[in-house]
C-alpha cells in the first residue's frame, strides 16, 4: 500500500483529494502511472483526477503538514530586529510615526532615498525616520538584472537613489519601520497577470515546500515573484524539490491563482504538460503491437468479475441518493503491474447527461465503471467519501 502525505484514513481506506485542491498536501508515492502524452497544453490540468486507494492488505498513512502559503518575507520581518541597529529612530518626532502608520494602513507608496545598507538590507529615509528594507523585499529585477553581482554589491549601487516603497510595519514602541519595494510594485504589474498566463521565470529560492519563481515580463525584467508548490513541480513524485530545481534555473510556469488581497501568485510547472493519469480506458490500454488491437473486452451481456473489493464499493454507492446505477462496462490489461492495491480514479471532468466514468485498477487489470447519477462532481466526491467510511 502506498504511503500518503496529507491523506485522510477512513478505516482501511486512504483518501487523497490533492488534485482537487492545488494548495493541499500531496502524495508521497510515484504519480507517473501512465506514459505522458506527447502534446502539451496549458489547459491539460482540466483532466486532473482524484485518486482513491483501497488497500487489500495492511496499510499505514503518514501525515505531513506543509504550508504552501508561507511567504518568503515572513521570516525576514520576524528576524529583522537584529538588523535594525543602524536605524536611529529614538529621537524621531511622533508626527512622523503617525505619518508612517497612516502609510502602512492605506498601502500608499512613497519615494524613499537609500542612505546606506547593512548585512540584511537597505536603510531608507522616511522624513526624520530611517526605515529598513530587507533584501528579499527588493524588486527581483535588481538581482536578476545582474546575477553575477552579490546582493551587497547591488545595494552599494543603490545608495543615494530613490526607490518606490510601501510601509509594511510601523512599530513606534520598538522603533521599527519596515519597508518593501516588492509590494510597492505589485499593483502596477499584477494587473497584467491572470490565471492561465504562461511566463518564463527564474528560480529565486528553493524551500522544502516549494520554489519562488521570479516572473519575466515583456520588458525583459523580473518584476513579480510567485510560488510553485512542490506538488506542482512534476507529475512524478518529488521527494526533494532541490533535486529538480536550483537557484537561477530558468523555467516555464503557468499562473494558477492570483490573490490580490495577499499579493500572492501561485504557479505550476507540471500543468504545462498533459496529465499522465488519463481517465478513459482507451487511453490507458495501449494497442497490443503483436495483435494490432487493444486488449479490451466489453460487457455485452457477459459478466465481468469485479476486482477484489470493488463489488462492495459499488453496492454501497447504489445506496447513495442521486446515484441510480453503476455498471462495469469494460476491462483491459496493462503491460505492467503498477500496484496490487485497488485504485479508483474519479475523473475531474464534470458529469455529462447524467453519465460519469470511474476507473478501477489493480495489478494489470483496469475496469471502466459507468455511473448514472443526478449529482454534480462535488456531490459524487462526497458520496464516494461516505461510502469509503462505511466499507470495512
Amino acid at each position: 500500500m502506498a504511503v500518503f502525505s496529507g491523506a485522510t484514513t477512513l478505516g482501511s481506506v486512504s483518501f487523497s483529494s490533492h488534485l482537487f485542491d492545488q494548495q493541499s498536501c500531496f502524495l508521497s508515492c510515484p504519480l507517473r502511472l501512465l506514459p505522458s502524452s506527447s502534446s502539451s497544453s496549458s489547459s491539460s490540468y482540466k483532466n486532473s483526477l482524484l485518486c482513491i486507494f483501497k488497500s487489500l492488505s495492511s496499510s499505514t498513512t503518514a501525515d505531513t503538514d506543509r504550508n504552501s502559503d508561507q511567504s518568503p518575507s515572513s521570516s525576514v520581518l520576524s528576524a529583522s530586529n537584529s538588523l535594525l541597529s543602524d536605524t536611529s529612530n529614538d529621537t524621531a518626532g511622533p508626527n512622523d510615526w503617525k505619518t508612517a502608520k497612516a502609510y502602512c494602513k492605506s498601502g500608499d507608496t512613497f519615494e524613499g532615498q537609500v542612505e546606506s545598507f547593512n548585512g540584511g538590507g537597505l536603510l531608507i529615509r522616511f522624513h526624520s525616520l530611517l526605515g529598513f528594507l530587507p533584501y528579499p523585499q527588493l524588486s527581483p529585477s535588481r538581482s536578476c538584472k545582474e546575477p553575477q553581482k552579490s546582493i551587497h554589491e547591488i545595494a552599494k549601487t543603490l545608495v543615494g537613489s530613490k526607490l518606490p516603497v510601501k510601509v509594511v510595519q510601523a512599530d513606534e514602541e520598538n522603533r521599527k519601520l519596515i519597508l518593501s519595494e516588492k509590494l510597492a510594485l505589485w499593483p502596477k504589474y499584477s494587473q497584467n497577470v491572470n490565471v492561465g498566463d504562461v511566463f518564463t521565470g527564474r528560480v529565486g529560492s528553493v524551500e522544502d515546500y516549494g520554489a519562488f519563481i521570479h516572473l519575466r515580463f515583456d520588458d525583459g525584467l523580473y518584476h513579480l515573484t510567485g510560488l510553485v508548490h512542490v506538488s506542482e513541480v512534476s507529475w512524478d513524485y518529488v521527494q526533494d524539490i532541490r533535486d529538480v530545481l536550483r537557484d537561477g534555473d530558468e523555467v516555464r510556469v503557468i499562473v494558477t491563482n492570483v490573490d490580490k488581497e495577499k499579493s500572492r501568485i501561485t504557479l505550476s510547472i507540471k500543468q504545462l504538460e498533459d496529465d499522465p493519469l488519463l481517465e478513459t480506458l482507451d487511453k490507458v490500454i495501449l494497442k497490443d503491437s503483436s495483435a494490432g488491437s487493444p486488449t479490451l473486452s466489453s460487457n455485452n451481456g457477459d459478466t465481468i468479475e469485479p476486482l477484489p473489493g470493488l463489488e462492495t464499493i459499488l453496492e454501497e454507492l447504489l445506496k447513495e441518493d442521486g446515484i441510480e446505477a453503476v455498471k462495469i462496462n469494460r476491462q483491459g490489461f496493462e503491460k505492467r503491474v503498477v500496484s496490487q492495491d485497488l485504485q479508483l480514479w474519479l475523473s475531474n471532468t464534470p458529469p455529462s447527461d447524467g453519465k460519469f466514468v470511474l476507473l478501477a485498477r489493480a495489478g494489470r487489470q483496469v475496469q471502466e465503471i459507468h455511473m448514472t447519477t443526478s449529482l454534480e462532481q462535488g456531490g459524487i466526491k462526497k458520496a464516494l467519501q461516505r461510502v469509503l467510511e462505511r466499507v470495512p
